[in-house]
């Protein structure tokens, strides 16, 4: 399984749940950031093509498909995620795409996508964000996957996002430290992260998760451009229109 998002999914405003104090602590540094920093919306209208699996930016009708998933008692107890009306899923989304401390790409599968015949949110597989948790350190970042669909899990999905993620931080977002908290239960996203060669820096028992880092140092850099040295970045709106030049 690859889950760590625990902190991703707050109430929006207006709403009536619960937020834990590190919920509430992250959106405060939201709202500093927001008025410090410009740059999250830089991929509003890109496609970022890999192997097995397309990034594209989190739009409206993705909102209805990504809801059914958050109902999933086992998706809210990995995310640590409350469970919001579809109303509050619009305002969240419309949050991740304009708020500009947050980058979320939905994940889809690639091969159904080339097939006009199927509405994309059909292809969804899952989602990945950077998050800029610390107000006076935009270079760190908060990395978080979550493969929502369980046919895609355990085929190395994962490892491929996770990476072109982290190229595209590093390279449209000047990021040179990653951070993810994991559930302490999750050992196969810790040990795919301690794969990627992250370290293990804390424990929270309270939250009971485990923080890894890197930082992005000359060498991690020149391995990321290499082993995403295939990927391509797309205008997405122009690609939507023609799905069929991925593949020819």
């Amino acid at each position: 399984f690859f889950f760590f998002c625990s902190s991703s999914r707050c109430c929006p405003a207006g709403g009536d749940f619960h937020l834990s104090v590190r919920e509430c602590s992250l959106s405060l540094n939201h709202r500093v950031l927001n008025e410090e920093s410009g740059i999250m919306k830089i991929n509003e209208n890109t496609l970022l093509e890999g192997h097995r699996v397309l990034l594209v930016p989190y739009n409206a009708e993705h909102v209805p498909r990504y809801h059914e998933w958050m109902k999933s008692p086992e998706l809210q107890q990995l995310t640590a995620s409350e469970p919001l009306t579809l109303e509050q899923e619009y305002d969240m989304q419309r949050s991740w795409r304009e708020d500009d401390d947050k980058c979320t790409f939905i994940i889809l599968d690639k091969q159904r996508w080339v097939d006009t015949g199927v509405k994309e949110e059909l292809c969804m597989v899952g989602d990945v964000n950077i998050f800029l948790t610390d107000p006076t350190d935009t270079t760190l970042a908060e990395l978080e996957i979550m493969i929502a669909e369980p046919s895609y899990r355990g085929k190395g999905i994962g490892k491929e996002v996770t990476r072109m993620m982290m190229c595209y931080g590093v390279t449209k977002l000047g990021v040179k430290k990653f951070q993810a908290k994991i559930g302490l239960d999750n050992e196969v996203s810790i040990g795919m992260f301690k794969k990627l060669n992250f370290q293990e820096v804390s424990v929270c028992k309270v939250f009971k998760e485990v923080t890894l880092e890197m930082t992005v140092d000359e060498t991690v850099r020149a391995r990321l451009l290499d082993d995403m040295a295939d990927v391509k970045e797309r205008d997405y709106r122009q690609t939507c229109s023609n799905r069929q030049e991925l593949v020819s």
